[in-house]
């Protein structure tokens, strides 16, 4: 990839502040879909209400089911009254690991009490003690399953630049796609907010095959990129699956003469890590990834991609780059500043054919 654009400087644009949406369209179809075909190099405006117009019998849709879990924890200290905040990471065996924030060091045996997003108190936790990375190890005190504490006690973590990480009721169901239904991830994969059962009912209709893949988006998306060239950047790994059925059924499609289209980045990230572990073609797959896809890369499983519009100097702004071309992605962006369209996980949508 030597004679790739490597220089992270070369995926910037200026965005103004306003541009960042705080909350969700009205209606999940209210969203407008940039379009962007490859080939000629053509920037169109639409809807993604029009999302079935460029779509035929035998093309695949593949989202990503991963469900967001409400993993923000608040609550307080009980022998300090202190502030305290949590994120949760990942359990096992009724251990839990979280990313802490409270004021001073917290002991083991020490007890936080949770409040819920009403203010009401509603479990305790108890220190076991700290990971190497300065994480802290809780265990529930009553003892229940970490997933149902979350429902209970937790609040969507939402991204920060969303009213300052700052949920209220809405997020619980529009932070969320239609389709959510494995518990895993800290962040939504937001290209797929924009999608109802209705349009979905439409697209399949069509003839098109409508399938799921998993992966969690786990809290390194958050993570700026630090190195100056990408080949320096270590990305961070998340767990995903392909199921044998959706792989049987894309390589149908496939055959056909049929496209595929993911629906997100965390799509991609996912057929195109089962592609390289079956050297090529699609194979059933589960583990984790810490695939980085930026210019050089050669995609073997997809051909279109629905995203959101992403951050300038991210990962993800160069995934996009890698299918679309830097310089045709950089000129779409600079028109969607004028055009004023909405970014980040809550504004508009950008389809690249």
């Amino acid at each position: 990839m030597s004679d790739q654009p490597n220089e992270l400087d070369l995926y910037d644009f200026q965005l103004p502040r306003e541009l960042i949406a705080q909350d969700p369209p009205t209606h999940r179809l209210d969203s407008r879909m940039m379009v962007i075909d490859r080939t000629s190099g053509s920037i169109q405006h639409a809807s993604v209400r029009d999302l079935p117009e460029y779509m035929r019998a035998g093309d695949a849709i593949v989202v990503n089911d991963s469900r967001v879990i409400p993993a923000r924890l608040v609550g307080y200290r009980a022998n300090t009254s202190g502030r305290w905040e949590g994120l949760f990471l990942r359990e096992e065996n009724g251990v839990a690991e979280l990313l802490s924030k409270t004021r001073g060091y917290l002991q083991a045996g020490e007890q936080v009490v949770l409040r819920d997003i009403e203010g009401r108190e509603t479990q305790s936790l108890v220190v076991v003690s700290h990971t190497a990375e300065g994480n802290v190890l809780f265990v529930a005190d009553p003892v229940v399953p970490w997933l149902e504490l979350l429902e209970q006690s937790g609040r969507i973590p939402l991204p920060p630049y969303i009213r300052d990480g700052q949920m209220t009721e809405q997020d619980r169901q529009r932070y969320q796609t239609v389709y959510a239904r494995n518990p895993g991830s800290v962040a939504a994969p937001t290209a797929g907010l924009h999608l109802t059962e209705d349009l979905l009912q439409k697209i399949r209709q069509a003839g098109v095959a409508l399938v799921s893949v998993t992966l969690h988006v786990g809290l390194g998306t958050f993570r700026p990129v630090s190195a100056k060239r990408l080949d320096d950047h270590k990305m961070h790994s998340e767990y995903a699956q392909i199921a044998a059925n959706v792989v049987r059924r894309l390589q149908a499609a496939k055959s056909e003469g049929g496209r595929i289209l993911a629906v997100g980045t965390t799509s991609v990230r996912t057929l195109e890590s089962s592609a390289l572990q079956g050297g090529g073609s699609l194979v059933e797959w589960a583990g984790q990834t810490d695939l980085f896809i930026r210019p050089g890369f050669r995609f073997q499983a997809v051909d279109r991609l629905l995203t959101n519009f992403h951050l300038p100097r991210s990962t993800l702004l160069v995934l996009v780059s890698s299918l679309a071309g830097r310089e045709l992605m950089l000129e779409a962006y600079r028109k969607a500043v004028e055009e004023r369209y909405r970014f980040f996980s809550y504004g508009d949508c950008m389809l690249i054919l």
